[in-house]
């Protein structure tokens, strides 16, 4: 199958039956349970917009024919690079970034893998074979992917076999004629229930040694594979209506613990096996991490844009876009957005042709986006909390609005400077729910951690980024002042 339309996605998830567990019962069918059913119709419409706008979405596969997603196109020209970001804003648009694991961030990644797959044949032939043959088989069926990397948070200082427990994490158990037999549990896997398939893959900011060799896989299984089970945390959405709860209504993805008891991995579907080695470098030697930071880059102007209409549209409606400290507010916003955009554009245009022959974006101006914008989006979030002030505070709801008796009265009440009483309250239940809401502390918190802490993150930008060049300049001005060391004479 060539790139699917909403319905087939939607067919798909009815049919796996995926084992799926919420507010500690197993789901029926994930696609009319209240909690997954409006963030499914959300990515139904993502694999529609394929279909609606063809010219953007879509490619020719050169190995079928195939019409399929150009979110899993190779870039071997900066113009392809720059296509590709533009199918991925395509869908970006309509989320408005705020679902943060569309189909687009992993199809990056499997595109790279599937590109650089002999770097995989480090661990076996067979494995580079599997790289290259599931991203093809990922493109021809667009599927669609959840993903894991983190072990459970027992014990941070130690090595996961230096636990009391070694086997909570996921880890190789068995190796098998048929494949890996692998158990334990993993973190944290978004739209672990509502996708086709699982990537896991490992966690590279804290780096692993031999001993962790056991815990050092990576695979890709179908999300009903027997002893595979998702475990959700509670929803943000439950039937909440679009007036009351406008983003979480619609962009909820929820977030999942993965449960593998003793899970068959087939041969075909392993990518690396117990070497750590391999493991800590694969985002980085396969360029996967670059391309799935273009990915991110992109969904961050999207998401700032987005922001920053929210943030104009408060402003005007109660008037205070006038005032200095609100449109200084207003103009930081504007900056963070021209920064990101300006990072976009550095990548895409100092884009080079890799090893692997793939139309790398430059990773310097994408890698000091992704340690900068976890920094700056908890500021914006608060400059909408700031700028809506007790207003966010009593909020009416749709039904409030829907009474006889009480609402006129709220009509009246809640009125702006050029907008009706039901009109401003709709405005200022999307800022509530974009920053004050569970769904909108998660996104906050999301984006935060989204590559890992920041701090680490930070640390290691630190230690690769390079100095020299700058020490070389202050010690140049120094030694052209022409001074003595003290107790010299100078000539």
């Amino acid at each position: 199958m060539p790139a699917k339309t909403g319905q087939q996605y939607i067919d798909r998830l009815k049919k796996a039956n995926n084992n799926v567990y919420i507010h500690g019962e197993r789901v029926n069918d994930v696609t009319e349970h209240p909690a997954f059913k409006n963030a499914i119709q959300s990515m139904a419409k993502l694999y529609d917009l394929q279909h609606e706008k063809p010219e953007k979405m879509l490619y020719t596969n050169p190995n079928t024919g195939n019409s399929v997603g150009k979110t899993f196109m190779t870039p071997k020209t900066i113009d392809d690079l720059i296509q590709r970001r533009e199918a991925i804003m395509e869908w970006q648009s309509l989320s408005n970034g705020l679902m943060g694991r569309s189909p687009d961030y992993l199809n990056a990644d499997v595109m790279a893998m599937g590109e650089a797959n002999e770097f995989f044949a480090e661990g076996d032939p067979m494995f580079a074979e599997n790289a290259k043959n599931y991203a093809e088989y990922a493109r021809e069926n667009d599927i669609s992917l959840t993903h894991t990397l983190i072990h459970p948070q027992v014990n941070r200082a130690k090595m996961q076999a230096e636990q009391n427990d070694a086997n909570v994490a996921l880890h190789l158990e068995e190796k098998t004629d048929e494949g890996i037999i692998v158990d334990g549990i993993r973190l944290l896997a978004t739209q672990g229930g509502i996708t086709d398939e699982i990537l896991v893959f490992p966690s590279t900011v804290k780096k692993s040694g031999e001993l962790d060799d056991p815990y050092s896989l990576a695979f890709a299984i179908p999300n009903n594979a027997p002893g595979l089970k998702f475990l959700s945390r509670e929803s943000f959405d439950q039937d909440k209506n679009n007036f009351d709860h406008p983003l979480s209504s619609n962009f909820e993805e929820g977030d999942t613990i993965v449960s593998f008891d003793h899970v068959l991995v087939p041969w075909d579907r392993v990518f690396i096996c117990e070497n750590s080695s391999i493991c800590n470098r694969a985002f980085g030697e396969t360029n996967a991490v670059a391309h799935m930071s273009h990915q991110v880059v992109a969904k961050g102007v999207k998401k700032t844009e987005f922001l920053l209409g929210v943030v104009l549209t408060l402003m005007d409606s109660i008037g205070i876009d006038g005032f200095q400290h609100v449109k200084d507010k207003g103009t930081e916003i504007m900056l963070n957005l021209e920064i990101m955009k300006s990072h976009l554009y550095r990548a895409e245009h100092n884009a080079q042709i890799d090893k692997w022959g793939m139309m790398t974006p430059d990773f310097e101006a994408l890698d000091a986006a992704r340690n900068w914008y976890p920094r700056i989006y908890p500021r914006m979030a608060e400059i909408i909390r700031i700028l809506g002030a007790s207003g966010l505070m009593s909020l009416p709801t749709y039904d409030d609005f829907n009474n006889d008796e009480i609402g006129p009265i709220l009509h009246r009440a809640m009125q702006g400077k050029n907008v009706e009483g039901y009109e401003r309250v709709q405005i200022f239940r999307l800022a509530w729910d974009l920053t004050m809401s569970a769904f909108g502390n998660r996104q906050t918190h999301y984006e935060y951690y989204f590559f890992g802490d920041p701090i680490k993150m930070g640390m290691t930008y630190f230690d690769n980024y390079d100095k020299q060049p700058y020490k070389d300049r202050v010690q140049e001005f120094l030694n052209s002042m022409n001074v003595s060391k003290p107790g010299t004479v100078q000539s």
